[in-house]
């Protein structure tokens, strides 16, 4: 069985952010067996949209790592989990919104620190590029923070002194607790492997929050000139389905 994780921003989804030029890949790797799981710094609420417009029904992970979302019908197994909606069995991996958002107000006004937190949907979609729509689930944030502005990077040592954890995706810093899209993936293969026993994993993305995740699957790609060892350079998403059979 095959697992392979994909991060969505510049990886899957382009910089226009719609999903329509991705579902003939995600078609693509279905057809060819794959369990599909995103794995990304956006929100449940973005996830959710783009899982529906895809047509992905398997796991995801949310926040760069901070929580798994497994729908209930996907292990015929019990396993730990933190808490239940009527949908998902969530596994909690990072800190809460709340306590995030307590930092970041400490520290914001010195450092000039503009986030989802303090910003209007109509500056979320001026920092970010983002449709209204797409601003307003982005903006529903569980286990993370964005920095879009900031004068002085020396708030992400302060941020690290408060116990969180600071990585950098493609453009933003991402501010969440101690975990990383590695960490979450390792937790999701582990349970895949009860299932099915050996799995064949891999793993696409783009930027440096990518890293942990390249180094727990069998086989990586990165999305552009970003270099690491266990990763294969690739130009686009699509140039995937020429690299693996």
């Amino acid at each position: 069985m095959r697992v392979i994780f994909l991060d969505l921003d510049k990886t899957l989804i382009g910089d226009d952010y719609s999903p329509e030029p991705a579902k003939q890949i995600i078609d693509e790797l279905k057809r060819r067996g794959f369990r599909i799981i995103f794995n990304s710094s956006k929100t449940r609420a973005e996830q959710e949209y783009y899982r529906k417009a895809l047509n992905v029904e398997d796991p995801f992970i949310v926040e760069t790592g901070s929580a798994i979302y497994i729908p209930k019908d996907v292990f015929p197994f019990k396993f730990n989990f933190t808490r239940e909606t009527e949908r998902y069995f969530i596994i909690e991996l990072g800190e809460s919104y709340r306590k995030i958002q307590n930092v970041l107000s400490e520290i914001g006004w010195v450092f000039g620190l503009k986030y989802y937190g303090n910003s209007t949907i109509e500056e979320i979609m001026k920092f970010t590029g983002l449709p209204k729509h797409l601003a307003e689930l982005a903006a529903r944030r569980e286990y993370s923070e964005t920095i879009f502005r900031w004068r002085n990077e020396k708030f992400v040592d302060i941020i690290k002194s408060k116990g969180l954890t600071v990585s950098k995706g493609s453009r933003f810093y991402n501010v969440h607790g101690n975990t990383n899209k590695g960490k979450a993936a390792h937790v999701l293969l582990l349970l895949y492997s009860k299932l099915f026993g050996d799995i064949e994993s891999y793993a696409v993305g783009d930027s440096f929050n990518d890293f942990p995740l390249f180094e727990v699957v069998d086989k990586a790609f990165i999305v552009g000139n970003l270099k690491h060892p266990e990763a294969v350079n690739i130009s686009s998403i699509k140039e995937l389905l020429e690299v693996i059979e």
